[in-house]
């Protein structure tokens, strides 16, 4: 597995993972899972910088964001109680940019800053990490993310339709 986005037509894969939102292309996508976002700092950070309590407090905290290709997840959308209707779109500082979820994770484990993260990717449970979640009283948008299967052609090959179905 890797983090770099490839053409999966011009390089020849049979299929492909995506995480997050889908870009408009010509290729064919099933959804295979919900994502699971959440905003996550060391335990060192916020005994360091505190414990944001509103979104506007957490944006003026360092940021670790992914960065890869032309993919950049430097904005939340958020809402607030107690409707949790509305969403306001946030900028992160991104004081240091990675294009590896490992990376990434080990970087805010290491306190350099708060992230996005789908849980998704974490090997162990929060705790176990050593990470906290923060504003768990707000509502963090998710609309049309997902992890994606995508391949090129409206008929697979049989390998790549059972695989595709067994995941």
């Amino acid at each position: 597995l890797d983090d770099k986005r490839v053409d999966i037509i011009s390089e020849h894969f049979d299929v492909a993972f995506r995480l997050g939102k889908l870009t408009e292309s010509n290729l064919i996508a099933k959804k295979i899972a919900k994502t699971h976002f959440a905003i996550v700092a060391s335990e060192d950070f916020i005994a360091q910088h505190g414990m944001p309590a509103t979104p506007e407090e957490l944006v003026l905290l360092p940021a670790v964001v992914y960065s890869n290709g032309n993919v950049r997840l430097d904005q939340m959308s958020i809402s607030a109680p107690p409707d949790f209707n509305d969403y306001k779109t946030y900028k992160m500082q991104s004081n240091y940019c990675v294009s590896d979820m490992r990376t990434l994770i080990k970087a805010v484990t290491d306190g350099l800053g708060y992230a996005m993260i789908d849980l998704f990717n974490l090997d162990k449970p929060i705790s176990e990490a050593k990470l906290a979640l923060l504003l768990t009283g707000y509502g963090l948008s998710t609309v049309d993310t997902g992890i994606y299967a995508i391949y090129p052609h409206r008929k697979p090959t049989k390998l790549v339709s059972e695989f595709i179905n067994a995941v």
